[in-house]
């Protein structure tokens, strides 16, 4: 069984979509059934293969979930982590770990990407002729794994 089925994958691509209308900066989603080791570490390492970290403004932001291994980051590049309140990532980790632990992983999603895009909205506002940089979708690590 899928984690996601298409109207939850779309609901998540929708809410990057409109959390990236007030925005210069990327939100992406990347998705593992496992993580060896630390989420954060596996996260860290995702944000530079996915391209992240070449942003024009280093706003990109990852949310990275190991669904079940139930680990999960949120790292942003250096750009908004210079700006963001220092508590935001805890804050917004506690919104969405309030979703997954009542089972419900799209919902946890779009909190965390309704609390960044407010973050990157403040900081980063979107420019005129600001273009989306990444894609919305979601990555399935797994996948692309599969595929090299």
């Amino acid at each position: 069984m899928a984690l996601f089925n298409e109207q939850e994958q779309e609901l998540i691509s929708t809410a990057i979509s409109e959390a990236e209308k007030l925005t210069s900066g990327e939100i992406r989603i990347a998705i593992d059934k496992h993580c060896k080791g630390e989420a954060f570490d596996v996260a860290t390492a995702y944000f530079k293969k996915l391209g992240m970290d070449k942003t024009a403004h280093h706003n990109g932001v990852l949310i990275y979930l190991a669904h079940e291994d139930h680990k999960f980051a949120v790292i942003g590049d250096s750009g908004i982590h210079k700006v963001v309140p220092e508590d935001f990532w805890e804050t917004t980790q506690i919104a969405m770990k309030a979703h997954f632990a009542g089972g419900n992983i799209t919902q946890g999603l779009i909190a965390g990407i309704s609390l960044i895009g407010e973050q990157l909205a403040l900081f980063f506002p979107y420019q005129s002729g600001d273009i989306n940089e990444l894609p919305n979708d979601i990555i399935f690590m797994d996948q692309i794994k599969q595929n090299t």
